[in-house]
């Protein structure tokens, strides 16, 4: 939920704290058990790719809403690496920043986290989903599948492709994913494409101190480019966590069990400059210098829907072969991976915030295409034959199929 920060900024102002909080959870201090050492290289390679993936798509989108989801992301890519091999594996796990991991640590380390991030809050929904979709007819391998339901809980289904009813099957599984909010990821099927793999977040947090809806009122909100407009502007002055430094200001907003929290951060300065220099060390700053105050919040109600291609960042990052017809690796994806390749990487976000808390849902496909097959010998006229010893080249059978038995 921090990424919100880069383009929507709140209106932070300082008040007396009210004592009064919305709901009776007691707040967790703790995770229910000690991460994993592969829990532990997962999670931090998949904040460092958070931060990396938002600055340079930010890059292509200044002045503009933002709203990315890298766990998704990571997701789908971390199931797709799985199929690769060779340089397109070496620079893929880079770019998911997980370089020294092995493989059973980055699949079992994908495993737990989906284990322990779906069960923290009661109060608290949050659904991650896995799927991968194949063209019937195209060998895929079976332990490349099977690793994918192992790892990722994947549901893995074969479909035809050249039917229109394949889009239909898949976007309707989107939509049951994410509770309705995003429906579908996929508009047509190329004709090369012969796999999507996708993953599907759905996060629905109830304030730990909800704002009033009676305190909501219009206000100005200055855009990023130049622009004012009127938004509901809502209001809380329950107090909250904060820091504030010569650069920026920032609030954590927690929900249910304060599992998970929505932190906003308002620069000084310009916001696309600010975004594409805040990496993780900064975070991490950030997140220890958090501080109970008596901090009064004005944050702004909206809704986004956000779309892009992540092809061009993910390039970038150093995820370049993949994308390169005829020189990606897929051999562990299947016995023709030396001709699949990454076609686009596509992601979908949803995000409403108001007075009673948020819901948010992504979804990532990545599509695998098929190019340069090996040529076909389709015998289908007369034809001749030759059975022969090939080493002495001694030929023991000619003949001519002229016609063959209906």
């Amino acid at each position: 939920m921090k990424l919100i920060r880069s383009t929507l900024v709140p209106v932070i102002v300082s008040a007396m704290a009210c004592s009064q909080a919305t709901d009776s959870i007691a707040p967790i201090t703790a995770l229910p058990r000690p991460l994993s050492v592969a829990e532990n290289k997962v999670i931090t390679a998949s904040n460092d790719f958070a931060f990396d993936l938002f600055r340079t798509g930010n890059q292509y989108q200044h002045k503009a809403n933002v709203f990315i989801s890298p766990l998704s992301a990571s997701m789908a890519l971390g199931m797709t690496v799985s199929g690769t091999s060779g340089t397109t594996y070496d620079e893929m796990i880079a770019a998911l920043r997980l370089t020294g991991a092995t493989r059973d640590e980055v699949g079992e380390g994908y495993k737990n986290l989906i284990s322990l991030l779906t069960g923290l809050d009661p109060r608290t929904v949050f659904t991650i989903a896995n799927s991968i979709w194949y063209e019937q007819t195209f060998p895929f391998n079976t332990s490349f599948l099977d690793n994918s339901r192992k790892y990722f809980d994947a549901e893995v289904t074969g479909l035809d492709f050249t039917s229109a009813s394949s889009i239909q099957t898949i976007n309707s599984w989107v939509k049951a994913k994410t509770n309705d909010k995003i429906d579908g990821i996929i508009d047509h099927i190329d004709p090369n494409e012969r796999m999507f793999l996708i993953n599907a977040i759905y996060f629905k947090g109830i304030w730990q101190k909800q704002f009033e809806k009676s305190k909501t009122t219009d206000a100005p909100f200055h855009n990023a480019d130049g622009t004012t407009s009127t938004v509901p502007m809502m209001a809380r002055e329950e107090g909250a966590d904060a820091v504030v430094n010569p650069d920026y200001a920032a609030v954590d907003l927690p929900y249910g069990n304060s599992a998970y929290t929505m932190t906003v951060i308002m620069p000084n300065g310009d916001i696309d400059a600010f975004a594409e220099s805040f990496d993780q060390a900064k975070w991490k700053d950030l997140i220890s210098s958090l501080h109970d105050s008596e901090m009064a919040v004005n944050l702004p109600r909206f809704r986004i829907e956000w779309e892009r291609q992540l092809n061009d960042d993910l390039q970038q990052l150093g995820m370049r072969l993949a994308f390169t017809p005829d020189h990606a690796d897929f051999t562990p994806m299947s016995p023709l991976g030396q001709h699949l390749y990454i076609t686009k990487v596509l992601q979908k976000t949803y995000v409403d915030v108001d007075e009673q808390g948020t819901e948010a849902a992504a979804v990532t496909s990545v599509g695998v295409g098929v190019t340069s097959m090996p040529p076909t010998f389709r015998a289908d006229r007369p034809f001749m034959v030759v059975i022969r010893e090939r080493f002495s080249g001694t030929i023991l059978f000619i003949g001519k199929i002229a016609k063959l038995p209906a």
